[in-house]
């Protein structure tokens, strides 16, 4: 069979939604930040956005223009276990709140690196501070990478100009908008992407003949008998315990250590409108990724029924293949700016990370003494700057930084989860726990994944590797024993403790849970983190252990 080639045959239908869509990006923007004054304002929206909308904010942050172009390519390949790899990725906002982020919020931080700088010192946060920045860039360079590979497969125009024109009209937006605008802009890309990606997919499974078709993130389960007829092995749990096991690392605490979404349950308007949102959160987010599921269900079946097999090279297309094949052009155009949409929302949540870790985690804490002025000033110029640099990168991107976003998940998991999660709920925690897991596990991640070392690596099997698997099931828990034992240690070394840091730190943990009088045996219990202890030590080893896929 000839090699298919997917382009609408009038781009100037998709480009012209998509001006349409930046056009009202800026104006919300603009309009939604022109009087902040202030670092607050700049970074949490002065710490006043409503429930509904934070929830969709949440939710379009997490979305990322993976959700259209790469996530059902994933399906593809994996199939029914793609569902647990969503389950630990939907629990992201909820645990976030929950284990750590009303904590924070309490302490009016901009950042998880804000909480680590005064809980551990100026040295641990910014190096968590380096780690969170390579993150972030991450995220933001494979949006503008997946933003010009789309005006350039299927829009017809050269990457080069894409990545240009769409990168800095991006950068400029979100410079322009600030938290405020951002957050606006990021629950009306929600509507947009939910719309755009579930009711053309509705159009789809009908002309697949579902009956279910008006709902189907969860109807298209009337298809399953189609399925096993066409495809029998498709809801096989094709890996062994090990490798589901390993996504709780991966992406579930990696999830909690992403600083973008840690920043979203700050711009909330108190604690109960925090809490409020995550509803909201779970329920969009569910809604979408289960369409998502269910576009890549619709892709195998397409497959398998038609026999029309899609290049690996388009397989990260799959979504919009389906609409050019099921839908009119005209609504194909619309998937596309859907899926501009969710790249935009994802970038506008990572540029600000980077610019509250530039300005506020990193200059600011080498010079506490700038004007408030200085700091929105350098916190603008920092969001810019964090988006040039992405644009450069995605001119000739290293694989290193490309091959998975999902590694990112790892890294975050590595170098920031640990220090939030038993900063918050450990006093013993201390900085040169903090120091040597953020930068040695952060380390020995890199060394372990493929893409610096490729002949060092833990699980032997190029999906799992690349997706940073293997490598987070080893480097997370280490993280956690360098950080639990190396405090435990020195805090029982004399000479290398002072009784006025930790008196400080008591204050702080009890006042970021909500106490008035300080007790000095709350959170101070040695029994658990021991537990947790041998429990990364268990996880560790098992990680070594040789891996049956």
């Amino acid at each position: 069979m000839e090699e298919q080639v997917w382009q609408l045959s009038n781009p100037l239908l998709g480009i012209f939604f998509i001006i349409v869509t930046f056009v009202l990006f800026y104006v919300v923007g603009y309009i939604s930040n022109r009087q902040s004054k202030t670092v607050q304002d700049l970074y949490v929206a002065g710490g006043g956005v409503g429930p509904i909308t934070n929830g969709l904010a949440m939710a379009s942050t997490y979305m990322s223009l993976a959700t259209f172009l790469g996530v059902t390519a994933l399906i593809l390949r994996l199939q029914v276990p793609f569902i647990l790899v969503w389950i630990q990725m939907v629990l992201a906002i909820p645990l976030i709140t929950i284990i750590y982020g009303v904590c924070l919020r309490r302490m009016g931080a901009f950042s998880p690196t804000h909480f680590i700088r005064d809980r551990y010192g100026k040295t641990a946060s910014i190096i968590a501070a380096l780690w969170m920045i390579l993150v972030c860039l991450m995220y933001a360079l494979g949006q503008m990478i997946g933003i010009a590979v789309t005006f350039e497969t299927l829009l017809g125009i050269p990457y080069m100009t894409g990545l240009l024109v769409g990168g800095l009209i991006i950068v400029g937006y979100v410079t322009i908008g600030g938290m405020s605008g951002a957050t606006n802009n990021a629950a009306i890309q929600m509507v947009i992407i939910a719309l755009m990606f579930i009711v053309p997919l509705a159009a789809i499974m009908k002309a697949m003949g579902s009956s279910g078709w008006f709902f189907p993130p969860l109807l298209y389960a009337d298809m399953v008998p189609a399925m096993l007829e066409a495809f029998p092995t498709f809801f096989d749990y094709q890996f062994s315990v090990k490798w589901y096991f390993a996504l709780i690392p991966a992406f579930t605490i990696g999830a909690l250590g992403l600083p973008h979404l840690a920043m979203r349950i700050y711009t909330a308007s108190s604690l109960k409108s925090a809490r409020s949102a995550m509803i909201w959160f779970a329920f969009i987010i569910g809604l979408v990724f289960s369409a998502t599921y269910t576009m890549g269900f619709a892709g195998v079946y397409f497959e398998q029924s038609t026999g029309i097999v899609i290049a690996d090279a388009d397989t990260d297309k799959l979504t919009i293949i389906l609409n050019m094949v099921y839908n009119p052009e005209w609504v194909t155009a619309l998937v596309i700016a859907g899926a501009i949409s969710a790249g935009l929302s994802t970038i506008s949540g990572n540029l600000l990370a980077i610019g509250a870790l530039i300005s506020q985690d990193i200059v600011t804490t080498l010079k506490p003494n700038l004007s408030t002025k200085a700091r929105v000033r350098l916190g603008y110029f920092s969001i810019a700057m964090g988006g040039v640099v992405s644009i450069l990168l995605a001119i000739n991107p290293p694989a290193f930084l490309v091959v998975s976003i999902l590694w990112a998940f790892g890294l975050a998991g590595v170098t920031n989860a640990p220090l939030i999660i038993m900063g918050v709920w450990w006093k013993e925690a201390n900085r040169y726990g903090a120091i040597a897991a953020s930068f040695i596990g952060g380390i020995v991640y890199v060394v372990v994944s493929p893409f610096v070392f490729p002949s060092i690596v833990i699980g032997g099997h190029e999906l799992t590797d690349g997706m940073g698997i293997s490598g987070s099931m080893f480097a997370v828990p280490l993280s956690f024993i360098l950080l639990i034992g190396i405090s435990y240690i020195t805090n029982r070394i004399p000479s290398l403790n002072d009784i006025a840091i930790r008196d400080e730190v008591n204050k702080l943990v009890e006042k970021i849970h909500g106490w008035d009088v300080v007790n000095p045996k709350r959170y101070n219990s040695n029994v658990g983190a021991f537990i947790a202890l041998a429990a990364c030590f268990i996880v560790m080893i098992w990680a070594l252990v040789p891996w049956d896929f």
